[in-house]
């Protein structure tokens, strides 16, 4: 491997996990396209383990660039989910003994998607452990990875479809509410402001989850977390975006945990190559309900232990015969997939805040429908 041909892969590994058109049918495709050695570095590593062909180790080594470049982007989030977690595991536990069957205790949105990330991640880790050496052998090569970008693009296009027959009906119904009696909306009994009303500094509703109690927005931000004003920036982004990273998180954690685990086994499609690990959960999160920033966001969060475990448990591959003659290129392949990786997920949090799936899933069409009529 050359350092050209490093950098090239490092940066299409950087851009194309994050945005959703398939980072392992990218780094199949595009050498395929190239041709010579390119296109045999591809060839020897659908047909070896990453213990014994140096791209697959490169593309491993990438894969932990990639999640550090996450974690780093969203590090005031995950030490938030993270020490959720740690408050609610000894409760849990405890509650699980008595009990005698599995009980979470969970108390705010952070415990909760703290959970939910752990569940969400369960079946996809099982499912690559045991399949993914089968999965690449049989799809990772350019005619088979075409035909999977060109339903990737399907996939996106038909979570957009979902989502516009989604507000439809939702603004129906409101339409359908605005005309009925206004006291068929009011609670019994109910006088002045309604419970659960932005004014009335009660809960969010029957039944609601304690996390979401009103509260005056500039007394406090949720969770007693600092007021905008007053907290540091972290991962290149303002207060004012942690903040509404948290509200997010906050409309995630109303998730059920069947929905969330639901969302992360679409990652399992991932493990072919031309299918997107961001695109396919994003498009189960618009399924299940979420707007696109929240979907991307849930992406995202699901992604980083996912890569991250996948680059980890091969990275020993690295210091064997794998990685003997390419430490250099590995050094600049690190460095490039870091870098892209963070200006990706910085861009594309921006981007999901106002903008849709739909640009993504043209692309698959036309790269997956060209390289079908190239490789097939």
């Amino acid at each position: 491997m050359t350092y050209l041909q490093a950098f090239v892969i490092a940066f299409i590994q950087g851009v194309t996990e994050l945005f959703p058109v398939s980072s392992l049918g990218h780094s199949v495709l595009i050498p395929a396209w190239i041709g010579g050695s390119w296109q045999t570095m591809v060839t020897q590593s659908s047909q070896a383990s990453s213990e014994s062909s140096f791209y697959l180790a490169y593309i491993v080594a990438l894969h932990v660039a990639t999640a550090l470049a996450l974690m780093w982007f969203f590090r005031a989030d995950w030490i938030r989910i993270i020490r959720g977690f740690f408050r609610s595991l000894p409760a849990s536990v405890r509650l699980t003994l008595r009990d005698r069957r599995l009980r979470l205790s969970v108390n705010d949105k952070d415990e909760r998607l703290a959970w939910m990330i752990i569940f969400a991640t369960i079946p996809v880790g099982l499912v690559g452990v045991g399949l993914e050496h089968t999965f690449r052998v049989l799809f990772a090569k350019p005619a088979a990875a075409a035909v999977l970008l060109f339903i990737n693009g399907l996939i996106l296009f038909g979570a957009e479809a979902l989502r516009r027959s989604a507000i439809r009906r939702k603004r129906a119904g409101a339409h359908a509410a605005a005309g009925r009696p206004a006291q068929a909306f009011a609670p019994a009994g109910a006088a002045g402001t309604a419970v659960g009303s932005p004014g009335s500094g009660g809960p969010a509703g029957p039944g609601a989850p304690p996390w979401e109690a009103a509260a005056p927005v500039h007394a406090r931000a949720a969770d007693g977390a600092q007021p905008a004003s007053h907290r540091k920036p972290s991962g290149g982004r303002d207060a004012s975006d942690i903040d509404a990273a948290e509200r997010s998180d906050t409309r995630i954690a109303g998730l059920s945990y069947a929905s969330g685990t639901m969302i992360g086994a679409a990652q399992i499609l991932a493990l072919l190559a031309g299918i997107s690990r961001s695109g396919v959960t994003m498009a189960g999160g618009l399924w299940r309900g979420l707007d696109h920033e929240d979907a991307a966001r849930f992406a995202f969060l699901l992604a980083t232990p996912v890569i991250l475990a996948a680059g980890v448990l091969k990275v020993p591959s690295l210091a064997g015969s794998a990685g003997a003659h390419i430490h250099g290129q590995v050094a600049l392949g690190v460095i490039v997939c870091a870098i892209a990786s963070y200006l990706s997920v910085r861009f594309l949090v921006r981007w999901f805040q106002t903008r849709t799936l739909t640009p993504f899933a043209i692309y698959c069409l036309v790269f997956g429908a060209l390289s079908m009529f190239r490789f097939l």
